[in-house]
């Protein structure tokens, strides 16, 4: 893998919420890694890129995932962020996630030492 998609990208559906500041935006989840994810981009899309936001990636009634993000890029439609603080609830469901859509323990060690190591 090259540096730049170090992390595996899991194709992943789930009710998102993305805000900032006075702004909430429910968006299309597209994927999600340990190092952050990627929306469709919403319309209207009034984002400042120069501040976080938060994402909340409900799993299920009693399971989400709150992550601090940053906007990495704006492409064609699409918004990739990476995450700048997650919680450790939220991290364990994450892992426990991404496991589950990788089938191999092992990959899943090597991607939790990579990004300990960033």
């Amino acid at each position: 893998m090259s540096e730049r998609r170090r992390f595996v990208r899991v194709d992943f559906h789930a009710r998102t919420e993305l805000s900032q500041g006075p702004y909430i935006w429910s968006v299309e989840l597209l994927d999600l890694s340990l190092k952050g994810l990627l929306i469709k981009k919403p319309d209207p899309w009034l984002g400042d890129p120069e501040h976080s936001f938060m994402a909340d990636i409900h799993l299920s009634p009693d399971a989400e995932i709150k992550m601090k993000i940053r906007l990495a890029h704006d492409d064609h439609g699409h918004l990739g962020f990476v995450c700048k603080h997650i919680d450790l609830a939220s991290i364990a469901h994450l892992r426990r996630l991404i496991e589950l859509n990788l089938g191999d323990h092992d990959e899943l060690e090597r991607e939790l030492a990579a990004l300990i190591h960033i």
